[in-house]
């Protein structure tokens, strides 16, 4: 179960299950690829004050688990995942931008669900078996 949180005249315990896709579903998230996005991601949670406690990748889609605290929006956790990691991914990786001609690496869309203490278990595992598809 998340841990219950305390701020400044509140107790919180938010979860959400994220998870986004490559534009035109492009399998790119491989290797290389995979392992710095993963690096990326996890600071950029830091730099921004939200915690991913699960985290995996297939091919073409990304799936976090995230803490956070009420001041956090999920728009700008999605901007700050998405938006940061493109523009770093494509410096690192110049190849990627002959495969996505467009100049973007995400799809725009995204799927997002609160979690609750009797789903984590089953959503944390399914986020772990994504790579083992």
């Amino acid at each position: 179960m998340a841990e219950v949180k305390h701020g400044r005249g509140y107790v919180y315990s938010i979860q959400y299950h994220i998870v986004w896709c490559v534009k035109y579903r492009h399998k790119v998230l491989l290797g290389d690829i995979d392992i710095r996005l993963k690096e990326i991601l996890n600071q950029i949670a830091t730099d921004n004050g939200f915690m991913i406690s699960e985290i995996e990748s297939d091919c073409d889609h990304v799936y976090l688990l995230v803490d956070c605290n009420p001041q956090h929006s999920i728009p700008n956790i999605i901007k700050a995942l998405k938006g940061v990691s493109a523009r770093l991914l494509f410096k690192e990786f110049p190849q990627l931008k002959k495969k996505l001609w467009g100049g973007n690496l995400w799809n725009p869309s995204y799927f997002v669900a609160t979690v609750s203490e009797h789903t984590e278990a089953q959503i944390r595992q399914y986020i772990q078996n994504q790579k083992v598809r």
